[in-house]
């Protein structure tokens, strides 16, 4: 029985059943939203973490979930995404009531192909968080862009008589924010973006946002080899390592072998230049270490996989029955894309015409997650008259420019392939600030270190390491042993081969009674005064 309320601007979630005794088990937790608007749910002790995903998605009736997640942090500051498959209490170590987040956990890799604006709006929601906290880290020009698409989106047309010189500063896009930055973004939000509705100043800003280095990547602090910072991540490509203010290493699925894990060391073990590479790097906590892990596979499984019945079971280690197990248990990429282009519902959102009944929770979602209280000085009817002269020629315009910055970006894929040379993604450190969900980064040591080796010598003395090179050995002649062990149990020819042993091992103690026999019985047969019986009934004794 699911049962509503709604007190003020929280929506009340409550999932009971009809037994009495079950609602003295009845669990409080809420859900922060995207727009940071909360919903407040009383679940039961056995409900698992998709009944309650399930439940959230419900709330926006949206359809491509399999991008989004679950997340909560556990009193030592620790994030981790909610286990679908796992009951909500069991995962949670905090007191009631239990705090959650709603976020994107995997970034689509062609922000075009999602089918529904929704599931658009809900991207561009997190990419814009993104940006505040640094975690989506970009050149100025490309910053500026995506400073006014939120500018456009937010505000629409620039208009001189309702917009004072200074409207820019009403907004809190970047960590740090420069007077600089502030006039090119109002430059481009003025002239570029001129005319362009808000789904497809959004839309802008997907397809800008989706060709750089760090989109997607949600940054875990570590140390590598030589003890310097550096944050690792995965994104739709692969596994990407950064330092400073540069893109140090990039390994993509297809040569990514394995992850692994022991105590607070995380290895990557794959192919780089047909050599086996293995990267390590040290986290602070064990904890942290197996987050990592975990992220890891899941990301692997999300991008890497054609089907989703491709995906196994993997453990953090090779030795058997030790380490932890894991298996990502969602759908994977082709398949969401997949069953994506077969929605044929009506759009739930709708920015010209009359809202739908999915439209208008959204549009309400939308007003409330302005980030200034200016509006447009014009009227509906007037805006609407606009878009309707300038739709067409404005969609044309940035179906042109997302074709260009595709041909870019694979210019700039093939150029990154040739070349080893360590890719510079922004004039400032990577160094992603606290959020409403923090990444655990403790800086106390006096911040990044930006004097970091080359990739290719990185690359060779992390192929060189003799510690790992041994353990690596090791671990290949377990495999090869267990391997032949194996081999051996099913060979039908296993069981003559031992029959064969044994007859011969009794043949052997045969002959050697015999012989034994032979010797001792003409001295019995003799009568000689040596009484041979207690040496004979020592070896017996000893024999036993």
């Amino acid at each position: 029985m699911l049962c509503y309320a709604e007190p003020r601007a929280m929506k009340m979630l409550r999932f009971r059943s009809p037994s009495v005794s079950s609602l003295a088990q009845e669990v409080q937790c809420t859900v922060r939203l995207l727009d940071d608007s909360e919903i407040a749910c009383s679940i039961q002790r056995d409900t698992k973490g998709q009944f309650l995903l399930d439940h959230v998605c419900n709330h926006y009736s949206l359809l491509e979930k399999d991008y989004f997640g679950i997340r909560y942090v556990d009193p030592e500051k620790q994030r981790h995404w909610l286990d679908p498959s796992k009951p909500v209490v069991k995962q949670m170590k905090c007191q009631q009531p239990y705090t959650m987040c709603f976020r994107v956990k995997f970034y689509p890799q062609e922000p075009i192909k999602i089918k529904e604006e929704l599931t658009r709006y809900l991207l561009y929601l997190q990419l814009k968080r993104d940006v505040y906290h640094g975690r989506l880290l970009c050149p100025f020009t490309d910053a500026a862009y995506l400073g006014a698409c939120i500018v456009q989106a937010e505000l629409g047309d620039y208009d001189p008589e309702e917009h004072p010189a200074d409207y820019i500063s009403d907004f809190k896009l970047f960590p740090k924010q420069s007077l600089k930055l502030d006039s090119k973004i109002m430059e481009i939000h003025q002239n570029e973006l001129r005319g362009q509705c808000p789904a497809l100043a959004e839309l802008s800003l997907l397809q800008r946002a989706h060709t750089l280095d760090t989109y997607g990547v949600d940054p875990h602090p570590c140390k590598d080899f030589t003890g310097s910072t550096a944050f690792l991540g995965f994104t739709a490509r692969g596994f990407v390592v950064f330092q400073g203010n540069k893109r140090i290493h990039l390994l993509k699925w297809a040569d990514v072998s394995k992850f692994k894990f022991e105590g607070k060391t995380f290895y990557v073990i794959g192919v780089q230049r047909e050599k086996k590479l293995v990267l390590t790097f040290h986290t602070s906590t064990p904890a942290s270490c197996k987050h990592l892990w975990k992220c890891a596979v899941e990301n692997q499984a999300f991008y890497k996989c054609a089907k989703s019945s491709q995906i196994k079971t993997v453990s953090s280690s090779s030795i058997i029955f030790k380490g932890s197990r894991f298996r990502y248990s969602g759908r994977v990429a082709k398949e969401v894309i997949e069953a994506s282009s077969k929605i044929q519902r009506d759009p739930p959102l709708s920015v010209i015409t009359q809202p739908t009944v999915h439209s208008a929770g959204l549009s309400a979602l939308k007003d409330s997650v302005h980030l200034s209280p200016l509006k447009p000085s014009v009227t509906s009817e007037e805006v609407e008259v606009r878009e309707n002269h300038v739709q067409e020629r404005r969609e044309d315009e940035a179906v042109n420019r997302m074709k260009a910055d595709e041909e870019r970006r694979e210019i700039h894929v093939d150029h990154e392939d040739e070349a080893c040379a360590a890719l510079t993604i922004s004039d400032t450190e990577y160094s992603p600030c606290a959020s409403v969900v923090p990444t655990p980064v403790e800086e106390s040591q006096g911040g990044l270190n930006l004097l970091f080796q080359s990739p290719a010598r990185l690359l060779k003395e992390l192929h060189a390491d003799p510690e790992m090179q041994l353990e690596l050995q090791a671990e290949r002649e377990r495999e090869l042993a267990r391997e032949a062990f194996r081999q051996s149990l099913c060979s039908p020819s296993s069981g003559r081969q031992q029959m064969q042993a044994c007859l011969l091992s009794a043949a052997r103690l045969v002959v050697m009674a015999t012989g034994l026999l032979v010797i001792l019985l003409p001295l019995l047969l003799s009568g000689s005064k040596m009484n041979f019986l207690p040496y004979i009934s020592m070896v017996s004794f000893l024999d036993e």
